[in-house]
């Protein structure tokens, strides 16, 4: 994302789409904040398609409307991020919620070396009637906490829309979504490259406007869920994949070799066909998992793991193929055996309590080796490509 030179110390920008009832109070809380902090500063207003007079209403306040075309909240903070000025942007609602007269902290914190402050509402005080009970203590806590686990970001309100942050450094994450998903994607990005990440208290008032918030919840919060998800592969499927393939890996090897009970309950070839889907199930989010962290490192999306790197040099093609055709072998010759006994008793009816469980492990050799030698493949393009 190309910006301008900095030109002053501090952009305040504001995503805008109808919101003349409460811009023009936003605007002046900023603008007197940082009159009273003493700061060289800007008020930048991103407009995503007013039709209701807020372009007019922000020139008249004195601030500089930029507008944006391509249409969402991640959009429109895009299009602002790269027409300010500031070395330093602090971004807001415009919807006269947030603590724009009290920007100190985040300029604080800015200014002692933070590259991206976040406020706290839940630190700060959430007035009553600011923040739906379903967000308060479900929705917020919920998401942060899983950014906290996924991604080891330090703080406790992940989804605050007031923050502050360096202009450069954010504008080089190389961020890309266009809707309320931005505002993890910005933390989450910023942790992957190594920024520093401060908290401050915020306060959050009540929504000054008479309509409809712009935040829907469920779709928001999918699409937050689905994001910080599709930047953590260990969590999406690696994790998931190693307990698929243990806990079928092992239920299959104790049922190999006949029935098993425990207590009044036996385990016999159907929990074997269960098992077995487990380990195939494990085997093929395993092989996703690492082609995707690989190709995701590839593209920019995801720093590079060092620990897969070397994995991954060790594990060439050749072998991978190797390895992959000694396990389909080994899969194709339990079929042959199978069929050897089938043929023992005439091709006729068998039963399949006591015949099914060679069949069942030919089944995951071939596809155990089917699907190392396609990662092995796989992943030796994308790392030609890379």
């Amino acid at each position: 994302m190309a910006t301008v030179a900095p030109a002053c110390e501090l952009t305040v920008l504001l995503p805008c789409l109808n919101e003349s009832e409460t811009l023009a109070t936003c605007i002046r809380k900023a603008r007197d904040s940082m009159e009273r902090l003493g700061i060289d500063g800007e008020v930048v207003i991103a407009d995503n398609g007013s039709d209701d007079g807020s372009p007019q209403i922000a020139e008249r306040e004195g601030a500089r409307v930029v507008a944006v075309r391509a249409r969402g909240y991640g959009a429109a903070l895009a299009g602002g991020i790269q027409a300010a000025r500031g070395r330093w942007v602090l971004m807001a609602d415009a919807d006269d919620s947030y603590a724009l007269d009290d920007i100190e902290p985040f300029v604080a914190a800015l200014r002692g070396g933070a590259d991206l402050v976040m406020g706290n509402r839940f630190a700060g005080g959430i007035e009553r009637g600011a923040m739906p009970a379903l967000h308060r203590y479900v929705g917020n806590p919920v998401l942060s906490k899983l950014g906290r686990l996924f991604f080891g970001v330090p703080v406790g309100d992940f989804h605050c829309g007031i923050r502050a942050f360096d202009r450069d450094k954010v504008s080089a994450l190389g961020m890309r979504t266009p809707g309320m998903e931005f505002a993890s994607e910005m933390v989450v990005r910023s942790s992957l490259a190594g920024l520093r990440i401060e908290e401050v208290p915020t306060t959050l008032r009540p929504d000054g406007r008479s309509g409809s918030p712009h935040l829907r919840t469920w779709r928001d919060g999918w699409r937050h869920l689905s994001f910080l998800l599709a930047l953590t592969p260990r969590w999406l499927m690696l994790y998931p994949a190693l307990v698929l393939f243990s806990v079928g890996g092992l239920g299959l090897l104790a049922l190999a070799l006949g029935p098993k009970q425990v207590g009044n309950v036996v385990f016999s070839v159907q929990t074997m066909l269960a098992c077995a889907t487990g380990v195939i199930a494990g085997l093929q989010l395993l092989g996703l998992a690492v082609v995707t962290r690989s190709y995701a490192a590839r593209l920019g999306l995801l720093p590079p793991n060092d620990r897969l790197e070397r994995m991954l040099e060790r594990v060439t093609l050749d072998r991978g193929v190797v390895v992959g055709g000694v396990l389909l072998t080994l899969g194709v010759v339990a079929f042959v055996v199978a069929l050897l006994v089938w043929g023992s008793h005439g091709f006729g009816a068998l039963d399949p309590m006591s015949t099914m469980r060679l069949p069942i492990l030919g089944m995951v050799l071939v596809l155990g080796g089917l699907e190392l030698i396609m990662v092995s493949f796989t992943v030796s393009l994308s790392r030609r490509s890379g």
